[in-house]
């Protein structure tokens, strides 16, 4: 393979660096003093790139790398990649699904049940030392609810194998009933609200989501309803999820995800009745290795010529068969 520069906008695990630098020529945008006059001279240099969620990729930046080949990026959701910008020039993304799927899927139960059993609530009681004197409160349960999923792809179907477990009823909308799927499809997202009392968010990012879960969806799930959103901060209407909580509109709500990381909201972070992560949900030593080492091996893949490993569906290899770089 002849040498290729690759650029890296922000770090990523140690390993993943040491890996791209066993194959590439490594180039760190994060690294360079003046970023205008590192991309004026190494951009033109650049034929693959390197990304994660936390460090997006526009039109500007794409256009500032002219023989650009590949976007390689770190995680299944790309939103935060202009896939339509990379069309255009022809050039492929790539992201990590699959190996994280599990991963996620089990975060998702877990703030579940952590939401509904107020789990992170009655540890902060009993480390305050007020179980001597009170008794923890009783808890909502899940027994009885019937949970939606509102994005049933990988994930989300991975989320419903285990909620079979649990016995409970479960319902899903997406942009179509799936024929293989037994669950009640609703085809609309507000019905599939008015049917549940538990809305699962797996819906991917992008303008076509964005804000999707608003004030009259959370008003259909009902007083007694449950969100809990392991997919994109910008699917849910995160103004009107702060009002539902307020004025009990919704009982809470677990979130791994919001608007405008790694910012939060301080009248979420003030409220009881809502469990808030970092957006953990495949940040586990075993997925992160295995999605860092998808990227590498993506890359690895392309400059050799045998094309992309799990290229997005907008990307120019499915629309084009063929190009190579």
């Amino acid at each position: 393979m002849q040498p290729v520069d690759i650029l890296m906008l922000k770090a990523m695990h140690p390993d993943v660096m040491a890996a791209v630098e066993r194959h590439f020529t490594l180039h760190r945008l994060d690294l360079a003093p003046d970023a205008e006059t590192f991309l004026r001279e190494v951009g033109p240099r650049i034929r693959g790139l390197a990304t994660g969620a936390q460090a997006p990729v526009d039109r500007a930046l794409i256009a500032r790398l002219p023989n650009l080949a590949l976007i390689a990026s770190l995680g299944v959701g790309y939103d935060t990649i202009d896939t339509a910008a990379a069309a255009e020039r022809g050039i492929v993304v790539t992201h990590t699904p699959d190996v994280l799927t599990d991963e996620v899927a089990d975060l998702a139960l877990g703030l579940l049940l952590a939401t509904v059993r107020q789990i992170p609530q009655a540890d902060r009681h009993l480390r305050a030392g007020h179980w001597p004197h009170r008794t923890y409160p009783l808890t909502p349960t899940l027994r009885g609810r019937t949970v939606g999923i509102l994005g049933l792809g990988r994930i989300g179907r991975a989320i419903a194998r285990r909620l079979e477990g649990f016995g409970v009823d479960i319902a899903y909308h997406g942009r179509r009933p799936q024929d293989d799927v037994a669950h009640a499809y609703h085809p609309t997202l507000l019905g599939l609200a008015e049917a549940v009392d538990v809305l699962l968010v797996v819906a991917p990012g992008g303008p076509e989501t964005n804000g999707l879960v608003g004030a009259a969806v959370l008003e259909a799930l009902g007083p007694q309803g449950i969100l809990v959103n392991v997919a994109r901060g910008s699917v849910v209407d995160e103004a009107a999820l702060i009002r539902a909580l307020q004025d009990g509109t919704i009982l809470g709500a677990g979130l791994d995800v919001f608007a405008r990381e790694p910012h939060v909201p301080p009248e979420l972070i003030a409220m009881e009745h809502v469990v808030l992560l970092p957006h953990v949900g495949s940040a586990s030593v075993h997925t992160r290795a295995a999605m860092g080492q998808l990227v590498v091996d993506n890359l690895v893949a392309w400059f050799s010529g045998q094309g992309p490993l799990t290229p997005v569906p907008e990307t120019p290899w499915v629309a084009q068969a063929g190009i190579r770089a």
